[in-house]
């Protein structure tokens, strides 16, 4: 996923109805935001389990980014109050495991909120900029050099 070694990939799973709709309406409103970002749609961001995080880690995402409904406003009732636990228990895992916890993070935007999101997206990068390329994937491509060898 992350070819050029100083550049950083975040993944965002975004809600369909709330933040996918807020990234439609960002492309429609001609907003920017870091094309080192890889959006996934997802039903409901309640439908996330803690295993897509860390699959997403595994396969070279620097950071990941979780964006649902506003709390009280999801469709499904309460997805984004179950995927905000989830975050909440993945980032300790992270820690737990030597990672560093704000590589993850979740926020809530409506699907008219297109400005915020490209700023929680920047804010994303820029923080995942900060700490450098995830310590897995230097471990990654270190292990594909060594079975090249």
């Amino acid at each position: 996923m992350n070819s050029n070694n100083k550049e950083i990939t975040v993944v965002a799973f975004c809600c369909l109805y709330c933040a996918y709709a807020a990234a439609d309406l960002a492309g429609s409103m001609r907003l920017q935001y870091p094309a080192n970002v890889r959006i996934v749609r997802t039903p409901c961001t309640g439908r996330l389990e803690v295993e897509f995080f860390l699959k997403a880690f595994e396969n070279g995402a620097d950071g990941v980014l979780v964006a649902g409904c506003e709390e009280g406003s999801c469709h499904f009732k309460e997805g984004n109050l179950v995927a905000k636990r989830r975050v909440n228990y993945a980032r300790k895992y992270l820690q737990e495991s030597g990672l560093e916890p704000e590589r993850l993070r979740m926020v809530n935007v409506s699907s008219a909120m297109a400005r915020q999101l490209t700023d929680h997206i920047k804010d994303m990068v820029e923080t995942v900029r900060k700490l450098g390329p995830s310590p897995l994937n230097k471990a990654k491509r270190q292990q594909q050099q060594e079975i090249k060898s």
